[in-house]
């Protein structure tokens, strides 16, 4: 490890100070003879004495230089041994208490900023010089690091950070070294700091050089590897993911987003892979020592480590090019590319480049941009610059046999991570607890990005209630809901701050009206939860019947913990009156108070208020008694007269206040009496997602059938009016229709009596899984296959589910190959899913990034929710070892383990196992619900249906 001073006027050799002192000699005058024989005995006494001490010192110095090329393996086990690893695994945990004892012995060095969970700032790199060797082989690296330093406070201590590295020192010819006291790894805070003989100096530029090697890991963080099967062959890939601090796994580095800088890379590999980086290859040469090639990048743009990428692999492309100039490629497995699953992805991000340049006013920054799909990642995908890798599920798409919601979510996957390209890669908060800035961002632009592509999907008006609005209000009504912006101190918060609050509730409020929000924002962004706004009609005798009186509280569900009625928020309530013929036009509502008064339309017995218009407010709306009757008389009359984003909205508001506590339960119920009318999409997705709740709470009680027929009331004209899709030939897997809307109807129709036991939907599935097997060609819908699929499995013997087994194996297709998995899940064999339990973890026949999947869909299914939990139990330490530091993926386990569980014992088996200090954490998942978050009326097991019937 070397430390250059690369300052202007900075001392080379010692000449600065030998100028000093020659300036300081004093010309004396002549004396006699015999004192200049004493004089030259004295002087060569003096050189004698002065060349001794020379040489001494120059042995003192190479002995240290060697003595710090170990690492400092001798002094009193100091830590820093050329095998050390600073943080995790065996060896650091043996390491790390040495590098303990070498920082508690430094009380001469005065503060100890290594024991801080952040880096001191004392330092700022501009500029990092990479070199890594690649060895796939072997699955290790090596490596060498040149760090230019800009010293921003006089410190004698250099901190970053290091994961799992092996440190080495190297020290480069040329330039004044600085002196190197001594060097340790601080594994607590995977830091490595380095001690100095003297202080850095302010505004001054230094550089320090570090070797390094690792292992490439199996375990999808920092630079892992994957694999996939091409003609009978396995064959390996190594990529990186370093969000959010997983840079300091694969060199040592200043890993805070904060910390920006440039970067200069070169990765040496063998010549049978092609590597990639954010930047193009500058220039490539082959060794005529060993025929390896050298990659050599151009340099970065500013960015923070957590976008620096690269990968090694043998993958093919295609490409485009935007008007600009701009190079996109799409990386994939051969027979991905060849197939022209990359297409349809490359298509978009041609044109959202484009798009989002010219919203956004700022052209894309770099000359090229890469897709890369790899087979295993922990996330759907990452917003490299110049380098974005997905997961294959969330960028390859077969038109042949991928469905239009299959679609849709690919879609939005890759406009979120184009967005990234602006905001986070171009403009990246300093800290994580602002990370919902870039993420709540991307995610608006989800469904403003895909209204562009697709404007007849209408997502942005439409989709975005129910898949966006609706779920994060189920997440932020819980008591372990927390505000937007949070503190995160130590590494181990930093996964707290990615879940759906960051990334959805930020969404609604860019989606909100346009007013001045400079003034409420502190409410809004520092306060957890929202709330709910209950509207009546005025009932006092002083004030005239045009008053409503409105009244404000923190929405939680469950009574019990509405203990805090601190919390206000400035809510912009919109309100209309309406009757059975007509709405008003609306009127808007600053709500300040917690309770107040406000003039409105004239009312009378026959009229109704509807408030937070189309929902753009994120807040929940109730009413009196009588005003919920009115609306939902309006609704059975003629639904028209209220718009389809209010019809969506009352319907959810209806189900969560009552689950809530804040109504009663027969309200939501009679409200949906009116949906064998309803003809729109968004209506009844609203319904199924509020009934599908319903049914995971209630499937074990002795009043479930009355639930089940009564879903099925509701169903079934309109399912029998929709039908089933059909194969047009010549138009099989055109996704891209104009009947986006009424396509997803018939889908949400037919999932709905399926799930609830319709005997025609039954009967209709296991005809088209019949035909499947007999002529070995699939007829089934793209649409509708995963419906079939898993209704086909449930109700047919052992032999159906061997065919999809077989099926899921010989597939290419992802899309494909992902609904045929879920479809294993849903047997009634508990030994076939028992089977694909321990499969699933102790093999490589399942993709391990699936494994997660297998378990929550097994746990959804009725027959095999305690076998779920039960391995859950059994397997945690194994699954937490292999997926505890990947952001979603723990919590997304948890989440959908526990989906299910309603009862007292199970809470219980919770409370006893050593995942109870992670259940707060449990509504961070995609779960939404989870025994700890039902009340009275859904946990108790004694609720009586007969409200079903309930008329007022």
């Amino acid at each position: 490890m070397g430390l250059n001073d690369s300052s202007p006027g900075a001392m080379r050799n010692g000449r600065g100070l030998s100028d000093q002192w020659a300036e300081s000699v004093v010309v004396r005058p002549r004396t006699t003879e015999r004192h200049i024989t004493v004089h030259k005995r004295m002087v060569l006494g003096f050189a004698l004495s002065i060349l001794t001490l020379i040489i001494v010192t120059a042995v003192a110095v190479v002995l240290s230089v060697r003595f710090e090329e170990c690492a400092g393996r001798d002094r009193d086990g100091a830590a820093g041994e050329s095998g050390s690893r600073g943080g995790g695994g065996g060896s650091a945990k043996l390491n790390g208490s040495k590098g303990e004892r070498t920082g508690e012995r430094a009380d001469e060095e005065g503060v100890q900023p290594w024991r801080n969970s952040r880096l001191p700032g004392s330092l700022r790199p501009r500029h990092y010089d990479l070199q890594l060797a690649v060895y796939m082989d072997n699955f290790t690296f090596s490596g060498e690091v040149s760090i230019e330093l800009e010293c921003v406070n006089a410190t004698r201590f250099i901190v970053l950070h290091t994961d799992r590295l092996e440190v080495r020192c190297a020290n480069r010819p040329g330039g004044g070294v600085m002196r190197i006291h001594r060097h340790f790894p601080y594994p607590a805070n995977q830091m490595y700091v380095v001690v100095l003989h003297r202080e850095l100096k302010p505004m001054r530029v230094y550089r320090l050089n570090m070797s390094f090697d690792a292992a490439i890991e199996d375990e999808l963080l920092g630079f892992f590897r994957s694999s996939y099967t091409l003609q009978r062959e396995r064959r390996y890939l190594a990529v990186t993911q370093f969000s959010p601090i997983h840079a300091r796994k694969a060199f040592p580095c200043f890993d805070e987003p904060v910390y920006k800088a440039t970067f200069t890379l070169t990765l040496r590999h063998d010549p049978q892979y092609t590597s990639l980086s954010n930047m193009p290859v500058e220039s490539s040469s082959l060794s005529d020592e060993d025929g390896w090639v050298t990659n050599h990048f151009s340099r970065t743009p500013r960015m923070s480590t957590y976008y620096l990428a690269w990968a090694v692999c043998n993958f093919t492309y295609k490409e485009t090019q935007t008007d600009g100039g701009v190079t996109i490629r799409l990386y994939a497995r051969p027979d991905a590319i060849s197939s022209g699953a990359g297409d349809y992805a490359l298509h978009i991000t041609k044109r959202l480049l484009g798009f989002y340049q010219d919203y956004f006013k700022v052209q894309y920054s770099l000359p090229k941009l890469d897709l890369l799909a790899v087979p295993k990642h922990p996330y759907a995908a990452m917003e490299n610059w110049g380098l974005s890798v997905f997961v294959e599920q969330k960028i390859l798409l077969d038109a042949e046999v991928s469905s239009s919601s299959y679609q849709m979510e690919l879609t939005m996957v890759v406009v979120h991570e184009i967005c990234h390209q602006w905001f986070g890669d171009l403009v990246t908060p300093v800290w994580w607890e602002d990370v919902w800035l870039k993420e709540g961002f991307a995610h608006f632009f989800e469904y403003v990005g895909t209204d562009f592509l697709f404007p007849k999907w209408n997502m942005e008006k439409q989709r975005f209630l129910t898949d966006v609005l609706h779920e994060v209000m189920l997440l932020d009504g819980l008591s372990s809901s927390h505000p937007i912006s949070q503190e995160v101190d130590q590494a181990t918060d930093i996964d707290r701050v990615f879940d759906w609050i960051a990334y959805k509730k930020v969404s609604n409020y860019l989606k909100g009206r346009d007013i001045d929000i400079g003034g409420m924002m502190d409410r809004w962004t520092l306060q957890m939860g929202y709330p709910v706004v209950t509207i009546s009609k005025n009932q006092s005798e002083q004030l005239p019947t045009h008053y409503i009186t409105v009244n404000q509280e923190h929405f939680l569900y469950g009574q019990d913990v509405r203990n805090n009625n601190s919390l206000q928020w400035q809510v912009p309530l919109t309100v209309a009156v309406g009757n059975e013929s007509s709405v008003g036009s609306e009127s808007l509502i600053w709500i300040n108070n917690k309770t107040e008064s406000h003039m409105i339309g004239q009312m009378d017995d026959k009229t109704w208020l509807l408030g937070n218009i189309n929902q753009t407010g994120y807040f929940r709306v109730n009413y009196d008694l009588p005003n919920w009757k009115l609306l939902i008389q309006q609704l059975h009359r003629n639904h028209q007269i209220i718009s389809v984003g209010n019809r969506a909205g009352l319907i959810d508001d209806a189900f969560n206040l009552a689950r809530a506590g804040y109504l009663p339960q027969g309200v939501p119920l009679q409200l949906i009496g009116y949906l064998p009318e309803e003809t729109s999409f968004l209506p009844w997705h609203s319904a199924s997602r509020a009934l599908y709740q319903l049914d995971k709470l209630l499937d074990r009680t002795d009043e479930y059938s009355l639930f089940s027929d009564y879903v099925l009331k509701q169903v079934a004209s309109r399912y029998h009016q929709m039908g089933w899709p059909t194969n047009v030939p010549g138009n099989e897997g055109n996704v891209l229709q104009a009947s986006y809307q009424t396509e997803e109807l018939q889908r949400e129709l037919i999932m709905l009596a399926c799930s609830f036991g319709n005997k025609q939907c039954h009967r209709q599935a296991v005809a088209y899984i019949s035909d499947w097997i007999s002529s070995n060609k699939n007829r089934i819908p793209p649409n509708i296959r995963d419906i079939v699929y898993c209704t086909g499995v449930s109700l047919m013997d052992e032999d159906v589910w061997e065919f999809i087994w077989m099926k899921f194996h010989s597939t290419n297709a992802v899309s494909e190959k992902k609904i045929l998995l879920e479809a294993l899940t849903c047997s009634d064999n508990i030994f076939l899913l028992n089977r694909l339990l321990n499969l699933s973890l102790t093999s490589d026949l399942v993709p391990e990034q699936d494994v997660i999947d297998v378990i929550i869909h097994v746990g959804r299914n009725p027959q095999g929710r305690n076998l779920a939990w039960k391995y859950f139990r059994e397997k945690w330490d194994v699954l937490n070892a292999r997926y505890g530091e990947a952001l979603f993926m723990n919590s997304k386990l948890i989440g959908g383990v526990t989906e299910f569980l309603n009862t007292e014992k199970e809470l219980n088996e919770v409370k006893h196992t050593n995942i109870h200090h992670y259940v707060v954490g449990v509504s961070e998942s995609n779960s939404h619900y989870s025994f700890l978050l039902c009340d009275e009326y859904f946990c108790d097991e004694s609720i009586l249906f007969p409200t079903l019937l309930l008329v007022w």
